[in-house]
């Protein structure tokens, strides 16, 4: 079982490589890609150190499983040169999430559509999965009609340059190298990837069609305001949705409970809510504050977070390569 994570010196591929051993994935060799400039540096895995190789390379040496997170143009120009080795690659970048003849894959939702012909598989936004992590059972249960989602997403979720901002101008510097067109210690920046035409930014308008692409219904009304805060870690989403049929507080309360990939964590009277440095360097998606809209019937606020790097990335495309290991390779299916 040969595994190929590209991008593997970037911060989430970083955490990439850290799930897999932390998962114990059946690999038995491990080839880490990234830039031409970083072919020969090395980076560690279970206590040993692997050097870093070249696209080429790797594609040479016919990977089962291609992990990437590299962004979008590495991914349009190389997963299909895997694909056609034979390789499967799970994309964590925008580049193949709303092609039509890709599935865009959440493990806890949707795993079972993938079959052997899936040669790239998209992995979701992250504030996108962790969403529908907290919404696909109480959809089950009762339908959701719309969503209205405002995001509170960390500085991890950009990048280094992004860190590296957050912290030069916490200590009293002004960046050296900014990653936004604003500061943002002690600053809320209501703009996440670049303006389209409607108002709406990129990142909204992922978590509109990704959701309903995921969840398998385009009659789901999403709308969204996705903003950027000096946190370090974890995304947190304040969510208003409204059902098709009636709910009961406590049902939901006890779904939640029961849903794959949830954890419950909702006990104001103690100040139980989830945080983000909470989901940090968990797979959990924390779900709280649970509460009726007492402005419109069947319609409920909740509060959700997740370490936007694990399972808003890394964790959930290293589920999907589970998955395939599991049910796809050749002895099972």
């Amino acid at each position: 079982m040969k595994i190929a994570v590209v991008g593997a010196t970037g911060l989430v591929g970083t955490e990439m490589l850290k799930v897999l051993a932390e998962r114990q994935f059946p690999l038995t060799e491990l080839l880490p890609v990234a830039s031409a400039k970083s072919v020969g540096q090395e980076v560690e895995f279970l206590g040993k150190k692997y050097p870093v190789v070249s696209m080429d390379d790797a594609i040479a040496a016919r990977p089962e499983i291609a992990i990437f997170s590299a962004g979008g143009s590495v991914s349009k120009e190389h997963a299909p040169r895997f694909a056609a080795v034979g390789t499967t690659v799970i994309d964590n970048s925008s580049a193949w999430r709303m092609d039509p003849t890709k599935k865009l894959v959440v493990p806890e939702l949707n795993a079972d559509t993938l079959t052997p012909e899936d040669k790239i598989i998209a992995n979701p936004n992250c504030s996108t999965i962790q969403m529908v992590v907290a919404l696909n059972e109480l959809h089950k249960a009762y339908k959701v009609q719309r969503i209205v989602v405002s995001t509170y997403q960390s500085v991890t979720g950009t990048g280094k340059k992004a860190v590296d901002q957050l912290l030069e101008e916490r200590a009293g510097q002004p960046a050296a190298n900014p990653a936004y067109p604003h500061p943002i210690d002690l600053n809320v920046l209501p703009h996440i990837d670049v303006f389209e035409p409607n108002g709406y930014t990129k990142e909204e308008l992922k978590m509109v069609n990704e959701t309903k692409k995921i969840m398998g219904d385009d009659s789901i009304r999403v709308t969204a305001t996705c903003v950027r805060i000096p946190v370090m870690g974890g995304h947190s989403e304040s969510i208003n949705v409204e059902f098709e049929k009636e709910f009961d507080l406590a049902e939901v309360r006890d779904i939640l409970a029961r849903t794959p990939g949830v954890e419950l964590v909702d006990d104001p009277s103690t100040n139980q809510y989830p945080m983000p440095k909470d989901s940090h360097g968990r797979d959990a998606v924390l779900v709280g504050r649970l509460r009726r809209d007492e402005t419109q019937p069947r319609t409920l606020n909740m509060w959700v977070v997740a370490d936007n790097l694990r399972k808003g990335a890394a964790t959930n495309a290293v589920q999907i390569a589970e998955y395939l290991v599991g049910k796809l390779t050749p002895e099972n299916s």
